[in-house]
C-alpha cells in the first residue's frame, strides 16, 4: 500500500543542494514524488511509497545533506496521482 506525506523543511536548506540530494535519496529508496524550494526559504517535498520507505526518507530529511541545517520539519498527509513513478525537482 502506497502512502504519501507532505514535508515542509525549514533552516539552512536552500543553496546547499538540498533538493538534489533529496532526489538522490528518494531514488535510492524507490520513493516517488517531488521536491521544490519554497518562496519563504523553506523546502517542500511530497514523498510517496511504502511505510518503511517513508520512515527511512523522513529520517534522512531530518538531517539532509552535509551543508544543510534542518531547524524544523513538519509532516502532513499528502496525495499524488496514481501515475507518479519517479521523483522530480520541480
Amino acid at each position: 500500500m502506497r502512502v504519501c506525506k507532505h514535508a515542509r523543511i525549514e533552516g539552512r536548506v536552500q543553496g546547499v543542494g538540498f533538493r538534489y540530494y533529496t532526489q538522490m535519496q528518494a531514488q535510492r529508496l524507490g520513493i516517488c514524488g517531488w521536491v521544490r524550494n519554497g518562496s519563504d526559504g523553506s523546502v517542500e517535498a511530497m514523498i510517496c511509497g511504502k511505510i518503511e520507505q517513508l520512515e527511512a526518507m523522513k529520517q534522512w530529511l531530518k538531517c539532509g545533506p552535509d551543508y544543510a541545517h534542518v531547524a524544523l520539519i513538519e509532516f502532513s498527509a499528502g496525495h499524488l496521482q496514481d501515475s507518479c513513478n519517479d521523483f522530480r525537482i520541480v
